[in-house]
């Protein structure tokens, strides 16, 4: 009879996929709790928005895990095993999507950031903010766009995020420059509207 029960939330990734490669299903439970809503926010944002086709690839990635607990590399940090193969799903969907069909996922014509005057008669408020950098973002190439979201919507550091997209920190801090530069050049109207 057992006098003490695991509290899994005290516990590391790394230690609860351990535990689960050991067979305890509580364990990935707790993984599942952790990262099920923080995935199926990182693809709803890499794959155009689509909330379902989100939701169908965090269980897809949970089943691989499920399926093959020991893939794991217990040397390396669990989240950012996670996200390595988030990303590489994301490319992967984005090479099929553009087999199926060789359209571009361009803002579509006339579909264009408010101009700043009509912002100014209008007020601030988060979600405007939000789809303006969603527009915005959208218009870089994935390169870049990819090294933001990590770092500013998922919150990996540079080095996960090196590890992540399998290129060295240089590049990554040099691209999350290049990017963040022009983002903050493009939403200057949200900085002055804030100031006021």
């Amino acid at each position: 009879m057992r006098l003490f029960k695991k509290n899994y939330e005290k516990y590391s990734d790394e230690e609860l996929m351990l535990l689960y490669i050991e067979g305890d299903r509580k364990a990935f439970e707790q993984i599942y709790a952790r990262y099920g809503n923080y995935l199926v926010n990182y693809f709803n944002r890499k794959l155009w928005q689509d909330l379902e086709k989100a939701e169908d690839f965090t269980q897809e990635l949970f089943g691989k895990i499920i399926d093959r607990p020991e893939m794991f590399d217990t040397s390396k940090k669990f989240k950012t095993w996670l996200f390595t193969i988030a990303n590489n799903m994301c490319k992967n969907e984005y090479k099929r999507v553009e087999i199926r069909k060789s359209t571009s996922h361009e803002v579509p014509e006339g579909f264009e950031a408010k101009s700043t005057s009509e912002l100014a008669d209008k007020q601030l408020d988060k979600q405007t903010f939000a789809e303006s950098l969603q527009i915005e973002l959208d218009k870089f190439k994935d390169k870049h766009k990819d090294v933001f979201m990590l770092r500013h919507f998922e919150g990996l550091s540079l080095k996960e995020i090196a590890i992540t997209l399998e290129i060295n920190e240089g590049t990554v801090k040099s691209r999350l420059h290049f990017i963040t530069k022009a983002l903050a050049e493009k939403l200057e109207i949200y900085r002055k509207l804030i100031a006021e």
